[in-house]
């Protein structure tokens, strides 16, 4: 147990911590449990006391501090009095100004009133003012879309139509002018429309215009290319011609720029259509607007053909203003598509190209039969493949135009032939058949140049003047015959695109002029065959044989000028055979003439064949004879082959010796004697004399029946041509009628 000494010194401590806590509840904390230890302790007696010490402390403590500093606090408390009178006087001053702030407060309170009545005017004065602005900006963009179509500006317009409806007329809603100006939208949408429309169709109408023109510039582009091509082709490659429009051509050609649409002569500018598209697009009126372009282009292809056209006149303008116009019409529409894909199709631009094709096909066909003449046509036919090969550069399809110049084709087959057929004939009737003469060495090179013939002689060994064994009708169908070809290849030059055309153009050349060959030219010199004059005969013969040669060339000539690339065998021309079967007939009615000459001159023959004397020279008929046939192969029949004349030789002495046994054979003729036999068997050898000088043995067989016929008549027993064996071995060629009939007339003088 704790001493109470102790005790009473922790109380002490205790109270003194208790007095000195710095703040309230320090205090407490320290009271509450010294309190709670002191009555558990039994010590609150003593904690009282030292409480009460210390409280007594501190009370004399303040007094002497009191007596000390007592002047000091006299006077604070007076001055502090006067403080409190001054904050009296502060306070009376400041209820006053109290008062006169109240009464400052209430007409603040009024004026703010109006203040804000005033602001509640000007806000509805700004509301007003807001609206009108608004209104009057509605207004503006409204006029503005009229100033800007006034302008063609027509998009402009069409975007402030739509930024006046989607934006600025939310702002007006509530107002009247609103609906009156949404109402109006479509309708100047539509003015809109109208207005570009407009434009479109005068930009449509200047198109028209300038079709033509158009056209001719292409005409004109496409005429320099072939000469490009064409001096290309001389230069680079001359054993090669490449086609116009060909790959290789277009890249050869690709250095030389030139915008058909955009040059010098003539510009298209397409901004109106575009902006059209561009205005129905944003309209939703892209599909209306597709048909409505159509059917105008369809109505402007029906005013671009005429009703009627013409091939006859001077310069071929009306020919060539349609195809012009047609060619500008098809560019116009292809450069659409390239350039508007989405407005026109392929099917629609070809529908259109295919009935442009079909009507300009028609108006030419219609007036085709006004072409007389066939350089004309020819003319015709180079615009058409202008033409062909202009809309060909563009991808246009041109296979009913190729077919129509086959058309034309025909046409000018026809009138060649017409004209040829003329020429053939006028050189036919109007040749003296005589051989040509030729006087200068340059006369002698045109000839053999434009006719085929070979000289037998060199051209240096040749003397002039000169003749040529044909007559001049024969150089002059030669040179018809090559004009005559020329003309067809001058129509397949320009266009003719594959080469089995080509060949087809060919093949029908060779067939009108194998018509004129065999009708106008062959038929001709057979016609004039009946003629008494052997040496016209002689003459045509040998033109004949000419034109037999020149048919062989000519035939290899056309198979030389085919194409390589079309396959075909040899040409047969039937005028070759027709000359050669002709030439037989030429033959015959020259052994037909010189027949009938021995026949006449047989004809005179006076055998007195009962004579009693023997005749020293032969018949006078006979010396005619054989001077007839020596004369007419010297002379008429000079030109003529060898073989010809030997042939004629042949014919000749085969019909004198049979006409010369039918003298004695003749039903008058009764009896013959001795020395009438001794006359014949005279003549038979100076005939037989006479054949032997012409050197041919064959010649002489001919006269083998009447040698042996005038032996049998003067053998010394006749009776041997009854033995078989003895008649073949000696009397083998002796008829067997007519030996026993002469020797009847024999035996009977």
């Amino acid at each position: 147990m704790p001493s109470l000494v102790d005790q009473g010194h922790n109380t002490d401590i205790v109270a003194q911590q208790i007095v000195l806590a710095a703040s309230e509840t320090e205090y407490f904390h320290e009271l509450i449990p010294a309190i709670k230890d002191a009555g558990i302790g039994g010590g609150g007696q003593h904690m009282l006391q030292s409480l009460g010490l210390y409280s007594s402390d501190r009370e004399s403590e303040i007094e002497s501090i009191c007596s000390l500093y007592q002047q000091g606090f006299v006077s604070s408390v007076n001055q502090l009095q006067g403080v409190r009178d001054g904050s009296f006087a502060l306070m009376t001053d400041v209820l006053g100004l109290n008062n006169s702030i109240q009464s400052s407060i209430e007409a603040l309170s009024q004026q703010k009133k109006a203040l804000v009545d005033c602001r509640a005017v000007r806000q509805k004065i700004n509301d007003a003012d807001q609206a009108l602005h608004n209104c009057l900006e509605v207004l503006r963009l409204a006029n503005q879309v009229y100033d800007l179509l006034g302008k063609k500006s027509y998009y402009s317009a069409l975007r402030a139509l739509d930024e006046l409806q989607n934006v600025h007329l939310l702002d007006i809603t509530q107002y009247r002018i609103a609906d009156l100006i949404q109402n109006s939208v479509p309708a100047t949408k539509k003015l809109v429309g109208d207005a570009v429309m407009a434009d479109l169709n005068t930009w449509l109408f200047r198109i028209r215009e300038t079709s033509q023109f158009l056209g001719e510039v292409s005409f004109y582009h496409t005429e320099q290319r072939r000469t490009r091509q064409k001096d290309r082709s001389e230069k680079i490659l001359p054993s090669t011609s490449f086609m116009l429009n060909s790959a290789v051509e277009l890249v050869a050609d690709e250095d030389e720029e030139f915008d058909i649409l955009d040059n010098e002569d003539v510009q298209v500018d397409f901004t109106p259509l575009f902006e059209c598209m561009h205005i129905h697009d944003a309209l939703g009126q892209m599909e209306g607007f597709k048909v409505d372009y159509a059917a105008t282009r369809r109505k402007q292809k029906e005013l671009l053909m005429p009703v009627s056209i013409t091939l006859v006149d001077l310069d071929g303008a009306s020919l060539s203003e349609l195809l012009e116009g047609i060619a500008g019409f098809a560019v116009i529409e292809k450069a659409t598509m390239k350039k508007a894909p989405n407005l026109r199709s392929m099917v629609e631009i070809d529908e259109l190209w295919e009935s442009m094709c079909q009507t300009a096909i028609t108006l030419i066909s219609k007036a085709l039969y006004e072409v007389a003449n066939a350089e004309l046509l020819l003319k015709i036919k180079g615009v058409l493949a202008l033409f062909i090969q202009t809309m060909s550069s563009w991808g246009y399809p041109v296979g009913s135009l190729d077919a129509f110049l086959l058309t034309l084709f025909d046409k000018y087959a026809e009138l060649l032939k017409r004209r040829f057929s003329d020429d053939f004939q006028e050189i036919v009737s109007t040749d003296d058949y005589m051989p040509m003469p030729i006087h200068k060495g340059d006369e002698y090179d045109k000839v053999v140049n434009v006719s085929w013939y070979t000289p037998e002689k060199a051209r240096d060994e040749l003397r002039f003047p000169c003749v040529l064994p044909f007559s001049q009708m024969y150089p002059l169908c030669c040179i018809d015959i090559r004009n005559f070809l020329n003309q067809f290849y001058f129509f397949s030059d320009d266009h003719f695109r594959h080469p089995k055309v080509i060949d087809d153009a060919l093949k029908s050349s060779s067939q009108s002029l194998d018509e004129l060959l065999c009708e106008k030219v062959c038929q001709s010199l057979v016609d004039r065959l009946s003629t008494q004059y052997l040496g016209q005969i002689v003459q045509i013969l040998i033109n004949l044989e000419h034109f037999e040669i020149a048919c062989q060339e000519l035939e290899q000539l056309l198979v030389s000028a085919r194409s390589s690339a079309s396959a075909g065998g040899a040409i047969a021309l039937r005028a070759s055979e027709e000359f050669r079967s002709s030439k037989k007939t030429a033959e015959k009615r020259i052994f037909e003439l010189v027949n009938s000459k021995i026949d006449d001159l047989i004809g005179t023959a006076e055998y007195d064949w009962t004579a009693s004397r023997l005749e020293n020279e032969p018949s006078n008929y006979m010396q005619t004879l054989t001077r007839y046939l020596s004369n007419i192969m010297t002379t008429v029949l000079l030109g003529l082959p060898t073989e010809i004349k030997e042939l004629i030789y042949f014919d000749a002495l085969s019909h004198a010796a049979t006409m010369i046994l039918s003298v004695p054979l003749s039903p008058d003729i009764k009896s013959i004697s001795r020395h009438g036999v001794a006359a014949l068997a005279k003549d038979v050898q100076y005939l037989t004399e006479f054949v032997d000088t012409l050197g041919n043995p064959i010649l002489k067989e001919n006269l083998d029946e009447l040698q042996q016929t005038v032996a049998l008549m003067q053998a010394d027993n006749s009776d041997e041509f009854y033995d078989v064996a003895t008649r073949n071995k000696k009397y083998g060629r002796v008829d067997a009628v007519n030996g026993p009939i002469l020797l009847e007339k024999y035996k009977n003088p």
